[in-house]
């Protein structure tokens, strides 16, 4: 009889696990209403801010693209960002004016286009002082996405602050810079900021890896 430690390695492993990309079952868990169960009384979605919030209120808009330059429609999105004093709120509150997280998800019925509703962020500082330019932090899950991806979105209205931001200047390359600045653009009396993330190819966006 063969003692654990006389084996051989290959025989002592155990297999790794396959993998599994998102799939449905991140909206089965996370965004009930699209998966067409019913809803929590108490949600994380797509409104991080009420009416009574401080700031600016804005929208952001956009959609997830693929490496063959097709909508998916089936992606979900988390947002993290700071609140308009530059600050995040740590604590989740349905019932306070603000809160930094959110959650939504594109859809068949919405031509794959996601939103967000909330309030232009302020400048965050750095622990050594320097500020980063106003932005929100983007985590994308969709199918052939084993592990999610972190981007950011900045302002294309903020280029004082864009050109000073630390963490934007860390991509080396202008183009490659370019794919993080949403376009606002008007619609009614809310101002929108459109920002289509593209997961491969042809202006592929940056991501990072925290």
């Amino acid at each position: 009889m063969h003692q654990p430690n006389t084996r051989p390695l290959t025989q002592s492993l155990l297999k790794e696990t396959a993998s599994q990309t998102a799939g449905p079952y991140v909206h089965i868990g996370l965004a009930l209403d699209i998966a067409g169960l019913p809803p929590r009384e108490e949600e994380i979605w797509n409104r991080l801010a009420s009416d009574d919030a401080r700031g600016e209120r804005i929208e952001l808009v956009g959609r997830v693209i693929d490496g063959n330059g097709d909508t998916v429609r089936d992606a979900l999105l988390e947002a993290w960002q700071a609140d308009a004093d530059g600050e995040y709120q740590c604590r989740f509150d349905l019932q306070a004016p603000f809160n930094s997280f959110g959650r939504t998800a594109a859809t068949v019925e919405n031509d794959g286009e996601w939103t967000f509703s909330t309030v232009k962020p302020g400048a965050v500082a750095l622990p050594d002082g320097r500020k980063m330019a106003p932005h929100v932090n983007l985590a994308v899950f969709a199918r052939g996405v084993n592990v999610q991806l972190h981007t950011r979105l900045y302002f294309d209205d903020e280029r004082d602050a864009n050109d000073a931001c630390p963490i934007l200047n860390s991509v080396e390359s202008p183009t490659r810079r370019r794919t993080l600045i949403a376009t606002r653009e008007e619609a009614g009396e809310q101002r929108r900021y459109r920002f289509d993330i593209r997961l491969q190819g042809e202006g592929e966006t940056v991501f990072f890896d925290f």
